[in-house]
């Protein structure tokens, strides 16, 4: 349907295919409307070259109706400047933006610009790229889907004065047009003034994250989070584009301050690889203290690939974990060229030789299928899974908008569903949080449901994670990860600012570790057990074991098949199967708390505890939950030929017991029981006759 409407000077407006009513609404984003000037006899087709000059009516259109912001024919510009801007915040006020598409010019000496379209982003269709092998391609998906919307202004000159006036206009889209509060993310419409770039150089010159960036510039203009201008993306574009050291220059500080560190320790290793022009491309390395933390703690590791370098926008893998008090522990450091599975797979195999071959038991990481592919390569055995936290982070921007004022109600049943036990009760469950909460077509509850397997602890709950899947691990890891991101200045400086943040990390744990040792155990059952495990694990493990001890008490056990049926006290059915072996000093339970945590559960207690057992087997208070550093392992571990330092090391602790002991009846009485448990069990032991060809004969008379 066309509706035609005369202007007081005659000069006609056609409004095609749309209604008058729509015409006549106040809400220009909704006008579906095409102007165009009778005079213009040439085409509306975006594709026409033709520049046939136009003759438009200088009329003002006088309809009371027409809003003011809309384009109309005749209007005037005095600039084609003038005209993009105008036309730009329609734009934005009806949820598009617009580009400049073709300009027309008349044949002749002087007679320069005489027309201009501006068209919808998303006019036209994606040109066709040739594919060259030696170049890799982004394959990104164009936005351009053959929208029709245009304006298009002609150059009109009288009594001297030139003028753009509006020649041709349609608000038709063959497309959504956004909410406000996603047009503002269209590339037109995100902007960095010179202010605020100042303000980011300045920033970026303090090492903080560009996340930071982001925090304190809205605070300081009382923005909401992710209202500014700009994006972070257009941040990290920004510091690139305005790097002024050369990066080779940066490369050869870098390789030239590890080789300093190596020399002032030879226990420091790092790894690098140069690209085809002799720069660098990918550099690995980890610190002494590391390694050696590593031996110990790194049967669980987090690697975390989801931060860039600030300074040169380089992605940044870091190796962290926990050590045998639950603080975090960092194993090494990577920055890499891209982030595909070559880069991915030389990282981990340069991981692997700074810890001699060994391959942590679980890695927990991002989801990445350029990582996983590498991970499955590189370290077959290992137990891949995503970190939770990691995941999420990411649920605000996924589901917030969807449930609205049930999200928070939601994400609880997320967490109970994720620390389920059983594999059934979850997937029953999710099954109804999908239908509670209408989510059968949301495209996220689709994906976390079909990796399952890699992220929810039901099916993961046969492997070790040292308690890192846990909220509370979780932030901890994360913010002993974001210490590390503060280190951005000089690239070259790197390498050093992390072993300072390393050392101090170090220093923390050891106060932390201090403070542990000096808090009083508190005994809660009376069980000898409880007693034995304190006096062996670190206050952080002996605590995880005391809960699962206070509950066994709650639990009976009946006999059951070869085993074991275990449920709480006010259960009639159900229960834990319990499989114990007292000759064998085996016991496992079909929860696998032990396996996932290194710590039994109070199911195998309350089968100890019945059987008569009043101390822990010693498979089952694991070397990495002990009170014992990492330079002490490493003795034990040691070969034969250290037996000398081994025995030095030896006297060392019956001196740190004796004077720990006196200071109270209670630890003497405890000393004085495990140091006799302890000689029985030693003097059950064979001699080995070259063990003692290698102790001096000092300390034979000792």
């Amino acid at each position: 349907m066309h509706f035609c409407y005369v202007t007081d000077r005659g000069s006609k407006v056609y409004l095609k295919g749309v209604n008058e009513r729509n015409m006549m609404s106040d809400d220009a984003g909704q006008m579906l409307m095409v102007y165009d000037d009778p005079s213009d006899q040439r085409s509306l087709s975006l594709d026409d070259t033709s520049s046939t000059e136009e003759s438009p009516d200088e009329t003002r259109l006088s309809l009371e109706s027409t809003n003011d912001v809309v384009p109309y024919i005749g209007q005037r510009f005095p600039t084609h400047d003038a005209a993009y801007e105008y036309y730009s915040e329609f734009a934005k006020s009806c949820g598009f933006s617009i580009r400049r598409h073709r300009t027309e010019g008349k044949d002749g000496v002087g007679k320069g610009l005489t027309r201009r379209y501006f068209v919808c982003h998303r006019a036209g269709n994606t040109p066709i790229k040739t594919s060259n092998e030696n170049k890799p391609q982004r394959n990104r998906k164009s936005s351009r889907c053959g929208c029709q919307a245009y304006m298009r202004i002609s150059k009109v000159t009288e009594l001297g004065a030139p003028e753009w006036r509006v020649t041709g206009f349609a608000n038709n889209h063959n497309h959504e047009l956004l909410e406000p509060n996603q047009v503002r993310f269209l590339p037109a419409y995100r902007t960095i003034s010179e202010t605020d770039k100042s303000r980011i150089l300045m920033f970026a010159k303090t090492g903080i994250s560009v996340q930071q960036m982001m925090r304190l510039m809205e605070l300081e203009k009382c923005v909401e989070p992710g209202y500014l201008p700009f994006t972070e993306k257009d941040v990290r574009n920004l510091l690139q584009s305005i790097r002024k050291l050369d990066p080779e220059d940066e490369s050869v500080d870098l390789l030239r301050m590890c080789r300093n560190i190596k020399e002032k320790d030879p226990n420091f290793r790092y790894e690098y690889t140069l690209d085809s022009n002799n720069r660098l491309e990918n550099i690995a390395w980890s610190y002494a203290s590391s390694i050696q933390a590593y031996e110990i703690f790194g049967d669980a590791v987090v690697f975390d690939t989801t931060h860039r370098l600030t300074a040169l926008d380089m992605p940044l893998g870091i190796w962290v974990g926990v050590n045998n008090y639950g603080v975090p522990c960092f194993f090494g450091c990577t920055l890499l060229r891209e982030e595909n599975l070559r880069s991915f797979s030389w990282a981990l195999k340069a991981f692997l030789a700074f810890m001699d071959g060994k391959a942590p038991q679980t890695i927990l990481t991002d989801q990445n299928m350029c990582l996983k592919e590498a991970i499955a390569m590189e370290m077959p055995v290992t137990k891949h899974a995503l970190c939770i936290w990691m995941i999420v982070v990411k649920f605000p921007s996924w589901f917030n908008a969807v449930l609205g004022e049930r999200y928070n109600e939601w994400k609880a049943e997320f967490y109970r569903l994720y620390n389920l036990e059983s594999i059934e009760d979850f997937e029953m469950g999710w099954r109804d949080m999908v239908n509670s909460f209408g989510l059968h077509t949301n495209r996220h509850i689709a994906n976390l449901f079909a990796l399952r397997m890699q992220w929810a602890l039901p099916y993961l709950r046969s492997n070790f994670f040292a308690g890192m899947t846990t909220t509370g691990h979780s932030k901890a890891i994360n913010a002993f990860i974001q210490r590390f991101l503060g280190a951005q200045t000089r690239l070259a400086h790197f390498v050093e600012q992390v072993a300072v943040a390393v050392d101090f990390k170090d220093q923390a744990a050891e106060q932390q570790t201090m403070q542990q040792n000096l808090q009083n155990i508190c005994l809660k059952t009376g069980a000898p057990m409880e007693s034995h495990a304190a006096s062996v694990l670190t206050p952080f493990a002996f605590s995880k074991l005391q809960e699962q001890l206070v509950l066994a008490a709650h639990y009976a056990s009946f006999p059951f098949e070869d085993g074991f049926l275990v449920r709480h006290h006010t259960k009639l059915e159900g229960g834990r199967k319990v499989y114990w072996a007292p000759q064998e000093g085996i016991i496992s339970c079909s929860c696998h708390q032990f396996e996932f945590s290194g710590i039994l559960c109070r199911h195998t207690l309350r089968v100890l505890s019945t059987g008569n057992c009043f101390q822990i087997p010693e498979r089952y208070l694991p070397l990495r939950w002990r009170k014992i550093s990492t330079h002490s392992v490493k003795l034990l571990q040691s070969s034969p030929s250290d037996h000398a330092e081994r025995i030095q090391f030896l006297q060392s602790m019956v001196s740190s017991l004796i004077a720990e002991s006196v200071k109270s009846k209670e630890r003497l009485d405890l000393a004085t029981e495990q140091v006799s448990y302890l000689l029985s069990r030693i003097r059950q032991q064979p001699v080995s006759t070259q063990g003692l060809r290698d102790i001096s004969p000092l300390h034979r008379n000792l």
